[in-house]
């Protein structure tokens, strides 16, 4: 049977989402972890590993494993800004392993894999970080992005109307958030999410194509 989308426009709507959301990859480090997600060049596609297991939430963290965890991440965050991942990813995992509640631990290791694509494992840390900060914008955020990634449109949605609230200043939330409802169809609340994003940062080009789009 043949497709109701002519080749080209199934082109077209590919190259409208893959650059905004490439875009928001990219500038989701701008208000989060100390290290840029941009210099996390994303690696040859490989079988996926699941994360190495955490201390038993039953046990104790001692004093000296919350403070070797903090240097195992400090470590982490050196080698992820050096572009060396697989060396971060190691550290990141050594740190969550004595600090289960390290929540910079977390959300640095998930933005690993995030930019190897890896976005249930992505999305699993992302998750654990926000539970222990459930104020932080960031990892809502993250998770956001790795929704879309996944096609998981109404639940970026969801963390992204959280995080909006939480942060109604970062200019990264309005620009995904604008994309999320982009995507559902949902032109009036892509509209002003895109506004307040370009309102907050006006060089945003993500926003303002997005608004150009749905006729804001």
């Amino acid at each position: 049977m043949a497709s109701p989308f002519p080749k080209r426009r199934l082109a077209r709507f590919r190259q409208i989402w893959q650059q905004p959301l490439a875009l928001a990859l990219t500038g989701i480090a701008l208000c989060g972890c100390s290290f840029d997600l941009g210099s996390l060049m994303p690696e040859k596609e490989k079988p996926q590993e699941a994360p190495k297991t955490a201390t038993s939430a039953e046990n104790v963290v001692s004093a000296n494993n919350v403070s070797e965890a903090q240097a195992h991440t400090a470590k982490a965050q050196g080698l992820a800004k050096s572009g060396e991942t697989a060396a971060a990813l190691d550290e990141f995992n050594l740190a969550v392993g004595l600090d289960p509640y390290n929540a910079q631990a977390l959300y640095g290791r998930a933005l690993i894999y995030q930019s190897k694509n890896q976005h249930d494992f992505a999305i699993a840390d992302f998750s654990s970080a926000s539970g222990l900060n459930p104020q932080k914008v960031e990892p809502l955020l993250g998770r956001a992005i790795s929704y879309l990634a996944l096609g998981k449109v109404k639940e970026a949605a969801a963390d992204l109307d959280e995080a909006s609230e939480a942060d109604p200043h970062n200019a990264q939330v309005w620009s995904t958030r604008g994309q999320a409802y982009e995507r559902l169809g949902d032109r009036t609340k892509a509209a002003a999410s895109y506004t307040k994003a370009v309102s907050l940062r006006p060089r945003d080009d993500a926003a303002r194509s997005g608004l150009a789009r749905v006729g804001g």
